[in-house]
């Protein structure tokens, strides 16, 4: 951002020619801050688009998470692609998702390359979560391109159609973890940018399915997001080894 400059002329009783010389020297002063600040926005441009040149990578850490909590275990690259989010494209959703199979195997099917889908997340019945593609990467989740790149997706661990694979540990790790990408990238907390697969235009999904309690969810993500302690009787069934 450029700053705004201006000139005053000098007070009291100094000459015409001392005056003029003071505007020639804003002037100056003016237009090399205006070109500096120029350079600067062009050298940040250059800066967020060098590793789009053919041959060139964004650096990345190895073993880096976005989420503090998470434990890395990497996708294979078949199942995402690089991107720069939100320089390029803005993320303004999570995707909510169910594994239909277990933990374990979620993580493998997403390790392997003739899989071609991922998400960015995994959440376990007991609440451990691991990341296993960037955020700023798009991962191959949703169904849907346009979806893929403005989303993080996090599975769940469990059965569409078995209520009780959806525990308390999961429901509290989820809701932290989906409190923090949405502060992030300023995603607003509503079902509008918080949503099921099953909503994606075009998917042929049904998770997170009929026995996802999106009140509950929703109501623990808010609460997250504020700091504010879990209701008690939720609070006391979590043992301090479930909540991650």
């Amino acid at each position: 951002m450029g700053a705004k400059h201006e000139s005053t002329g000098a007070a009291g009783g100094g000459s015409r020619d001392g005056d003029r010389r003071i505007g020639r020297r804003a002037l100056l002063v003016g237009g090399t801050a205006a070109a500096v600040g120029t350079a600067v926005l062009a050298r940040d441009e250059l800066a967020r688009l060098w590793w789009r040149v053919p041959g060139v990578e964004r650096p990345r850490e190895e073993g880096a998470v976005d989420y503090a909590a998470a434990r890395w275990v990497a996708a294979s690259d078949q199942n995402w692609r690089r991107a720069d989010r939100p320089d390029d494209f803005g993320v303004d959703m999570v995707i909510v998702h169910v594994t239909q199979g277990s933990f374990a195997s979620a993580v493998k099917a997403f390790q392997d390359p003739s899989h071609r889908a991922a998400t960015h997340y995994i959440v376990g019945q007991d609440g451990r979560v691991t990341q296993m593609i960037r955020e700023l990467d798009v991962a191959y989740h949703a169904g849907n391109r346009d979806y893929n790149e403005r989303s993080v997706g996090i599975e769940h661990e469990g059965f569409v159609d078995r209520p009780q694979d959806f525990t308390d540990a999961m429901y509290a790790a989820s809701a932290r973890l989906t409190a923090g990408i949405c502060a992030r990238y300023d995603i607003p907390l509503d079902r509008e940018h918080i949503i099921g697969h099953v909503e994606v235009p075009g998917t042929d999904h049904t998770d997170p399915g009929p026995h996802w309690d999106w009140d509950r969810y929703m109501e623990l993500v808010r609460r997250a997001a504020t700091s504010a302690p879990l209701p008690r009787r939720l609070e006391e069934r979590l043992t301090p080894a479930s909540v991650s």
